[in-house]
């Protein structure tokens, strides 16, 4: 597999995880979605997920078999408690793009890798992982606090990966964002 299939998503959203709806998961036929933590479902550090957030998982668990969610961080507490308040089961130190952990979550949704999605706001980690496994990867934008900006190291680290990946060849105009 080329450096640009390794890191093209297969949906870009242009936007939050929020703006996965269920038209997209059916246009998709996707079953589950494998959710990353970090910017994607909180801002960093924050280990309380936003009403909204909580509105949008009660939404997507009406209409999909499984949600897992996969963070690369270490921190037991944080992502047990993220969890938790979501009701999810989760996998910690992922190691993304390590698919190891993926396959764990992939096996206790007892679903084909093509029917599930990845969902992550990281090219070198998220989407290089699902990629990697087969899964559909869906690149979205990070949560934010109201004070981060994009010279936090984080984005440094995210611009980065977005330049490099996009002088590869990889396109990341956003797509299907009024599906």
């Amino acid at each position: 597999m080329s450096p640009v299939n390794l890191l093209q998503p297969n949906l870009i959203l242009g936007g939050p995880i929020t703006l996965i709806t269920p038209a997209i998961l059916d246009q998709y036929a996707l079953k589950g979605l494998i959710l990353d933590v970090d910017e994607t479902l909180v801002p960093w550090q924050h280990s309380q997920v936003s009403p909204e957030l909580s509105q949008w998982i009660e939404e997507i668990k009406e209409c999909t078999l499984s949600l897992w969610l996969v963070s690369n961080n270490l921190s037991e507490q944080r992502i047990g408690n993220i969890a938790k308040s979501l009701k999810l089961p989760y996998l910690l130190a992922a190691g993304k793009p390590s698919r190891r952990k993926l396959r764990i979550a992939l096996e206790q949704m007892n679903l084909p890798c093509t029917s599930v999605g990845m969902v992550g706001d990281r090219l070198f980690t998220d989407v290089l992982a699902g990629n990697r496994l087969g899964l559909f990867t869906i690149f979205v934008d990070p949560m934010l606090e109201e004070s981060q900006t994009d010279t936090s190291w984080t984005h440094i680290i995210r611009n980065l990966e977005i330049y490099i990946s996009e002088r590869l060849g990889v396109s990341l105009a956003a797509q299907n964002k009024t599906v």
